[in-house]
């Protein structure tokens, strides 16, 4: 539509020149100054790759690498990397952005092979490889997904037969810790096997990759069936499939789980992939998966047991996206833990009841449920951001240890080692 705009604009000046229009110190019509400043491109090619780029009146517009990008002035001006506001050696921006004037607009732009130089009022001048400029911009964050993963069912991740991890490699290998973390950067849980059954060396192998949250449960907890807590958890009844702590305002990342001991039968533990039945949702109902994502729901636990008394709220929807390129990265989901729903006018709830029902039959389907039982020496991470856990009732003496852990340090781990998170 542009080149056709400019064409026509090229057409009608050359007619009007025909029809006498004199053009003072030019033997030729001077485009740039008469055409309107948005259809002026400039084209170059640079490595292959076209480049056109365009000076309009609030924002600048640039075709790169099959990507057509606008970035605003005061943008362009705040993300500058020269030494003068940007200290490359800490990361981080020395520019005060609040002295920007928030009408800045470029005295000069020009591109040298694969860079744009923006020259500014002030004469201080600004540059941007294109490939950063691309890497960086919203039109190109649109296309890029935070965090490769691997959506699955029972039958999907049977068939990965996604290995587990020795504990010594684990422990004492940057290769067995890489391994490990990119099995649970892609599939939301993961092993480790041949660990010591005590509570200490599950702490071990959990600071191996992060720091331990401490919470209202201790830092690490270590619990049976005695209901020394006021949660389901404590008992030997079976519990559905959820995520924890819903009722933090930022719900622990990571979940572990070893068994120490288990005298009895049943208590085999659930597993579902929450993202794989949100991504069902989308597909088959797109309005309810952004209704899940929109209305903010509160959670609560209420505890008065013994010397524990805590009274815990979270808010937050049951599906949470990026706005930028919609892509879901928590799910809270917890319907021992929901609290009253008075956060949503009362044409909403109902919207919201038949949302939440969607979600939950592709929760329950049985070919989306995996069962693993924990035994001592196999130790389980979850990502509790993503992946629902339950259990089967169980018979006879059991006992758990385990922690949370906090995602950030999680994720710095696996970037440390060179994976994308």
């Amino acid at each position: 539509m542009w080149y056709h705009r400019l064409s026509h604009l090229q057409s009608r000046l050359q007619d009007l020149l025909k029809g006498g229009v004199i053009y003072p110190a030019l033997s030729q019509p001077n485009f740039k100054s008469l055409l309107p400043l948005a259809v002026h491109w400039h084209h170059t090619v640079s490595k292959s790759l076209t480049c056109a780029w365009q000076q309009h009146e609030d924002h600048f517009e640039l075709k790169y690498a099959n990507t057509v990008m606008r970035f605003d002035y005061v943008w362009l001006r705040d993300h500058c990397r020269s030494a003068s506001c940007y200290n490359s050696k800490t990361h981080q921006r020395s520019l005060d952005t609040a002295s920007v004037d928030l009408c800045i607009k470029p005295k000069n732009i020009r591109l040298d092979e694969t860079t744009l130089f923006f020259t500014w009022p002030d004469g201080h001048v600004t540059k941007y490889d294109l490939n950063w400029l691309v890497k960086n911009s919203y039109e190109g964050q649109k296309q890029k997904v935070i965090q490769p993963r691997i959506l699955w069912n029972a039958e999907i991740y049977q068939q990965a037969q996604v290995p587990s991890v020795d504990c010594q490699s684990f422990l004492e290998t940057n290769e067995g810790l890489k391994k490990f973390l990119q099995n649970f950067l892609l599939y939301g849980i993961a092993f480790v096997e041949n660990v010591p059954p005590t509570q200490e060396h599950t702490e071990k192998l959990a600071e191996r990759i992060s720091l331990i949250r401490e919470t209202i449960y201790g830092r690490m907890w270590y619990f049976t069936s005695d209901f020394s807590r006021g949660d389901t958890a404590y008992t030997k009844l079976a519990l559905d499939r959820h995520t924890d702590t819903t009722y933090f305002q930022e719900p622990c990342g990571i979940q572990v789980f070893h068994c120490l001991k288990h005298e009895g039968t049943g208590g085999r533990t659930l597993l579902v992939d929450g993202f794989y039945a949100a991504e069902q949702v989308l597909q088959k109902a797109p309005e309810e998966f952004e209704l899940l994502s929109k209305v903010p729901l509160k959670h609560e636990y209420i505890e008065d047991v013994g010397e524990c008394h805590n009274h815990m709220i979270g808010v937050g929807p049951v599906l949470n996206i990026y706005p930028w390129n919609k892509e879901l990265y928590l799910i809270r989901y917890n319907n021992y833990d929901r609290a009253v729903i008075n956060t949503v006018p009362y044409d909403v709830v109902h919207r919201w009841y038949t949302a939440h029902r969607t979600l939950t039959i592709e929760l329950r389907r049985p070919e989306n449920e995996f069962w693993v039982k924990l035994k001592p020496g196999r130790v389980l991470f979850i990502d509790n951001w993503r992946v629902l856990h339950g259990r089967e009732c169980f018979t006879g003496y059991r006992q758990l240890c385990g922690c949370y852990l906090t995602r950030d340090d999680v994720l710095n781990t696996a970037r440390l080692l060179g994976l994308q998170a």
